[in-house]
Protein backbone atom coordinates (compact mmCIF):
# COMPACT_ATOMS: atom_id res chain seq x y z
CA UNK A 1 0.00 0.00 0.00
CA UNK A 2 1.10 3.33 -0.50
CA UNK A 3 2.10 5.90 2.09
CA UNK A 4 -0.75 8.37 2.54
CA UNK A 5 0.25 12.32 2.35
CA UNK A 6 -3.08 12.74 4.02
CA UNK A 7 -5.76 10.31 4.74
CA UNK A 8 -8.69 9.83 3.58
CA UNK A 9 -10.65 11.96 6.20
CA UNK A 10 -8.74 14.92 5.59
CA UNK A 11 -9.69 15.41 1.87
CA UNK A 12 -7.88 17.57 -1.13
CA UNK A 13 -8.26 21.32 -1.10
CA UNK A 14 -10.11 22.16 -4.17
CA UNK A 15 -7.09 24.57 -5.15
CA UNK A 16 -4.74 21.46 -5.02
CA UNK A 17 -4.80 20.20 -8.00
CA UNK A 18 -1.29 20.47 -9.76
CA UNK A 19 0.66 17.29 -10.50
CA UNK A 20 3.81 17.36 -9.21
CA UNK A 21 7.38 15.31 -9.47
CA UNK A 22 9.99 13.99 -7.48
CA UNK A 23 12.80 15.22 -9.13
CA UNK A 24 11.57 18.22 -10.94
CA UNK A 25 12.06 19.23 -14.65
CA UNK A 26 10.21 20.52 -17.33
CA UNK A 27 9.74 16.91 -18.90
CA UNK A 28 8.33 15.28 -15.22
CA UNK A 29 6.34 18.51 -15.15
CA UNK A 30 5.01 17.84 -19.14
CA UNK A 31 4.68 14.12 -17.89
CA UNK A 32 2.48 14.55 -15.28
CA UNK A 33 -0.21 16.99 -16.61
CA UNK A 34 -0.33 14.26 -19.44
CA UNK A 35 -0.85 11.97 -16.97
CA UNK A 36 -3.46 13.78 -15.15
CA UNK A 37 -4.96 14.45 -18.44
CA UNK A 38 -4.58 10.57 -19.49
CA UNK A 39 -6.74 9.45 -16.53
CA UNK A 40 -9.47 12.47 -16.66
CA UNK A 41 -10.31 11.20 -20.05
CA UNK A 42 -10.91 7.59 -18.48
CA UNK A 43 -12.85 8.92 -15.83
CA UNK A 44 -16.66 10.28 -15.88
CA UNK A 45 -15.31 12.78 -13.03
CA UNK A 46 -12.46 13.88 -10.95
CA UNK A 47 -12.75 16.45 -8.07
CA UNK A 48 -9.02 16.63 -7.51
CA UNK A 49 -6.03 15.01 -8.11
CA UNK A 50 -2.49 15.05 -6.95
CA UNK A 51 0.18 12.98 -9.01
CA UNK A 52 3.42 12.28 -8.64
CA UNK A 53 6.70 10.93 -10.25
CA UNK A 54 9.41 8.85 -9.79
CA UNK A 55 11.97 9.17 -12.20
CA UNK A 56 14.39 11.04 -13.89
CA UNK A 57 15.30 13.38 -16.88
CA UNK A 58 17.34 10.19 -18.53
CA UNK A 59 15.06 7.88 -17.62
CA UNK A 60 11.99 9.59 -19.61
CA UNK A 61 13.90 10.29 -22.62
CA UNK A 62 14.38 6.90 -22.68
CA UNK A 63 10.77 6.17 -21.97
CA UNK A 64 11.24 4.62 -18.42
CA UNK A 65 9.20 6.14 -15.48
CA UNK A 66 10.10 3.77 -12.62
CA UNK A 67 6.42 4.88 -10.76
CA UNK A 68 3.99 7.08 -10.48
CA UNK A 69 1.55 7.99 -6.97
CA UNK A 70 -2.07 9.52 -7.00
CA UNK A 71 -4.24 10.06 -4.61
CA UNK A 72 -7.61 11.51 -6.09
CA UNK A 73 -11.27 12.34 -4.45
CA UNK A 74 -14.74 12.42 -5.79
CA UNK A 75 -14.15 9.88 -8.62
CA UNK A 76 -16.46 8.47 -11.14
CA UNK A 77 -14.88 5.79 -12.88
CA UNK A 78 -17.15 3.31 -15.03
CA UNK A 79 -19.81 4.54 -13.03
CA UNK A 80 -18.67 3.81 -9.50
CA UNK A 81 -18.83 6.58 -7.38
CA UNK A 82 -15.31 6.83 -5.44
CA UNK A 83 -14.66 9.06 -2.55
CA UNK A 84 -10.98 8.59 -2.05
CA UNK A 85 -8.55 6.92 -4.62
CA UNK A 86 -4.98 6.34 -3.49
CA UNK A 87 -2.41 4.59 -5.96
CA UNK A 88 1.30 3.77 -6.48
CA UNK A 89 2.17 1.65 -9.80
CA UNK A 90 4.80 -0.10 -10.58
CA UNK A 91 7.97 1.35 -13.56
CA UNK A 92 5.62 2.73 -16.55
CA UNK A 93 6.81 2.63 -20.53
CA UNK A 94 5.55 5.95 -21.72
CA UNK A 95 6.40 7.70 -25.05
CA UNK A 96 7.23 11.55 -24.46
CA UNK A 97 8.04 12.30 -27.87
CA UNK A 98 4.21 13.31 -28.46
CA UNK A 99 4.39 15.50 -25.35
CA UNK A 100 7.14 17.63 -26.69
CA UNK A 101 5.05 18.66 -30.13
CA UNK A 102 1.88 18.70 -28.36
CA UNK A 103 0.21 15.65 -28.04
CA UNK A 104 -1.47 13.60 -26.28
CA UNK A 105 0.61 11.47 -23.53
CA UNK A 106 0.49 7.09 -24.93
CA UNK A 107 0.99 4.70 -22.89
CA UNK A 108 1.66 1.57 -24.87
CA UNK A 109 2.61 -1.34 -22.45
CA UNK A 110 0.36 -2.77 -19.42
CA UNK A 111 1.33 -2.52 -15.92
CA UNK A 112 0.25 -2.86 -12.06
CA UNK A 113 -0.85 -0.89 -9.42
CA UNK A 114 -1.42 -1.43 -6.10
CA UNK A 115 -3.91 1.01 -3.41
CA UNK A 116 -7.49 1.02 -2.21
CA UNK A 117 -10.58 3.02 -3.29
CA UNK A 118 -13.20 4.06 -0.60
CA UNK A 119 -16.72 4.29 -1.26
CA UNK A 120 -18.91 7.01 0.97
CA UNK A 121 -22.58 5.13 2.07
CA UNK A 122 -24.16 7.58 -0.32
CA UNK A 123 -21.55 6.88 -3.36
CA UNK A 124 -22.05 3.04 -3.04
CA UNK A 125 -26.14 3.39 -2.56
CA UNK A 126 -25.69 5.42 -6.20
CA UNK A 127 -23.23 3.01 -8.01
CA UNK A 128 -25.62 0.32 -7.46
CA UNK A 129 -28.64 1.83 -9.01
CA UNK A 130 -27.27 3.30 -12.17
CA UNK A 131 -27.49 1.49 -15.18
CA UNK A 132 -24.32 0.10 -15.73
CA UNK A 133 -24.64 -2.02 -11.84
CA UNK A 134 -28.03 -1.87 -11.14
CA UNK A 135 -27.82 -5.99 -11.76
CA UNK A 136 -25.96 -6.22 -9.61
CA UNK A 137 -27.83 -4.19 -6.75
CA UNK A 138 -30.73 -6.23 -7.84
CA UNK A 139 -29.25 -9.21 -7.18
CA UNK A 140 -28.06 -8.32 -3.52
CA UNK A 141 -31.88 -7.43 -2.92
CA UNK A 142 -33.29 -10.23 -4.39
CA UNK A 143 -30.87 -12.76 -2.96
CA UNK A 144 -31.33 -11.45 0.57
CA UNK A 145 -34.84 -9.92 0.30
CA UNK A 146 -36.76 -11.85 -2.53
CA UNK A 147 -37.66 -8.21 -3.58
CA UNK A 148 -35.92 -5.76 -5.87
CA UNK A 149 -35.10 -3.25 -7.42
CA UNK A 150 -32.69 -2.36 -4.51
CA UNK A 151 -33.31 0.86 -2.86
CA UNK A 152 -29.79 1.84 -0.66
CA UNK A 153 -27.32 0.86 1.33
CA UNK A 154 -26.12 1.28 4.51
CA UNK A 155 -22.86 1.77 6.24
CA UNK A 156 -23.05 0.88 9.91
CA UNK A 157 -20.19 -0.25 12.08
CA UNK A 158 -18.14 -2.89 9.55
CA UNK A 159 -21.61 -3.98 8.54
CA UNK A 160 -22.83 -3.06 4.78
CA UNK A 161 -26.71 -3.01 5.17
CA UNK A 162 -28.82 -3.80 2.02
CA UNK A 163 -32.29 -2.14 2.03
CA UNK A 164 -35.32 -2.89 -0.26
CA UNK A 165 -39.29 -2.01 -0.62
CA UNK A 166 -41.58 -4.96 0.06
CA UNK A 167 -45.41 -4.59 0.27
CA UNK A 168 -45.24 -4.23 4.15
CA UNK A 169 -42.62 -1.53 4.09
CA UNK A 170 -38.61 -1.19 4.02
CA UNK A 171 -37.08 -4.48 4.52
CA UNK A 172 -33.38 -5.11 5.62
CA UNK A 173 -30.51 -7.47 5.99
CA UNK A 174 -27.27 -7.03 8.06
CA UNK A 175 -24.24 -8.43 6.14
CA UNK A 176 -20.11 -8.29 6.27
CA UNK A 177 -18.04 -8.49 3.40
CA UNK A 178 -15.70 -11.70 3.06
CA UNK A 179 -13.08 -12.12 1.27
CA UNK A 180 -12.25 -15.79 0.13
CA UNK A 181 -9.57 -17.46 -1.96
CA UNK A 182 -12.02 -17.15 -5.04
CA UNK A 183 -12.74 -13.31 -4.74
CA UNK A 184 -15.25 -11.03 -2.85
CA UNK A 185 -18.59 -12.07 -0.96
CA UNK A 186 -20.98 -10.79 1.12
CA UNK A 187 -22.59 -12.75 4.18
CA UNK A 188 -25.57 -12.34 5.74
CA UNK A 189 -25.45 -12.22 8.97
CA UNK A 190 -28.81 -14.33 9.42
CA UNK A 191 -27.07 -17.59 8.91
CA UNK A 192 -28.18 -17.88 5.25
CA UNK A 193 -25.12 -18.36 2.76
CA UNK A 194 -22.62 -15.98 1.48
CA UNK A 195 -23.19 -14.52 -2.47
CA UNK A 196 -20.02 -14.67 -4.32
CA UNK A 197 -19.70 -11.29 -6.54
CA UNK A 198 -18.46 -11.33 -10.01
CA UNK A 199 -14.74 -9.82 -10.34
CA UNK A 200 -12.63 -8.19 -13.01
CA UNK A 201 -10.06 -11.01 -13.73
CA UNK A 202 -7.29 -8.13 -13.80
CA UNK A 203 -7.57 -6.97 -9.94
CA UNK A 204 -6.52 -9.43 -7.23
CA UNK A 205 -7.97 -7.71 -3.71
CA UNK A 206 -6.69 -7.89 -0.56
CA UNK A 207 -8.80 -6.35 1.88
CA UNK A 208 -12.16 -5.54 1.92
CA UNK A 209 -14.11 -3.51 4.81
CA UNK A 210 -16.48 -1.27 6.44
CA UNK A 211 -15.05 1.07 8.97
CA UNK A 212 -15.66 4.69 10.18
CA UNK A 213 -18.96 5.24 8.06
CA UNK A 214 -16.98 3.95 4.39
CA UNK A 215 -16.37 0.87 2.73
CA UNK A 216 -12.81 0.23 1.81
CA UNK A 217 -11.44 -2.03 -1.01
CA UNK A 218 -7.84 -2.22 -1.48
CA UNK A 219 -5.48 -4.70 -3.89
CA UNK A 220 -3.69 -4.71 -6.93
CA UNK A 221 -4.94 -4.26 -10.64
CA UNK A 222 -3.55 -4.76 -14.19
CA UNK A 223 -4.30 -1.65 -15.87
CA UNK A 224 -4.17 -2.38 -19.72
CA UNK A 225 -3.80 0.94 -21.95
Amino acid sequence: MPDADRSPGDPTSPEDTSPESTAGGPLLGLVARGLELWLRQRCQAVQTIEIHLDGSMGGLLRGHLRGVRLQARRVVFENLSLEWVELRSEAIQVRTGGLLRGQSLRLDHPFRVRGSVHFTEEGLSHSLTTTAWRELGDLLSEQFLGVSPLETVRLRDESLIVQARDPHGLAEVETRLVLTSEGLGVLPLDGRPMLPLPMDPAITLERAEVRAGRMELAGEALVRP
